[in-house]
């Protein structure tokens, strides 16, 4: 912990750097990802302060839409996309993720309820042929793209596809060797970026 605050410490002894932060935020960009420390979206992308909208969540899962029934994770994705106004979502599981693992090979998930009843109520079990895979490729990848789904059922989500003023992105990261793979609609492939 002691890194983290020293450096929590210095960080702010560049307030020039920070300043125009204080005049508001429009990010482009609003990339759901998971809450697994070994993923860091702006290391991933180089993006700086205000370039990117962050959802994390266990197992990167977009929660079916309920209008009845808000979630942070919904009134994340209708801030972005009906008050900031980002163009672009981007979907991104990892390999070796725990929850998509979880899934697949049925754990036993019993002594973490919430975890339990989180992946429960959000995320079907994803295809996957080799669930011995410990990176669970095949696994999360296809979760990707039910996330993506998932997505399309919010209606601000909807209505900005429909008037050409969003792009959806599915992607997938490959944490042991920090690759990024993007799916591509026409082979239905993750191909390296």
């Amino acid at each position: 912990m002691q890194p983290l605050i020293d450096n929590a410490r210095t960080f702010g002894q560049r307030p020039e750097e920070f300043a125009h932060l204080a005049e508001g935020q429009s990010p482009d960009v609003l990339f759901i990802t998971c809450s697994d420390s070994r993923v860091v979206p702006a290391l991933i992308t180089g993006a700086r302060p205000g370039e990117l909208f962050e959802l994390r969540t266990a197992g990167n899962v977009v929660p079916p839409y309920a209008s009845g029934r808000p979630t942070g994770e919904a009134a994340t994705i209708e801030y972005a996309v009906g008050v900031l106004g980002v163009t672009d979502i981007v979907v991104c599981g990892h390999s070796h993720c725990g929850a998509v693992g979880a899934l697949v090979r049925g754990d036993d998930l019993d002594a973490v309820p919430a975890v339990r009843d989180w992946l429960a109520h959000a995320a079907d079990e994803p295809e996957c042929t080799d669930p011995g895979d410990p990176t669970v490729a095949e696994a999360v990848q296809n979760h990707v793209l039910t996330q993506l789904l998932r997505l399309r059922s919010y209606p601000c989500v909807e209505q900005r596809l429909e008037a050409g003023e969003l792009q959806l992105h599915g992607w997938y990261y490959e944490i042991h060797t920090g690759t990024v793979h993007e799916h591509h609609a026409e082979s239905d492939t993750f191909k390296a970026l």
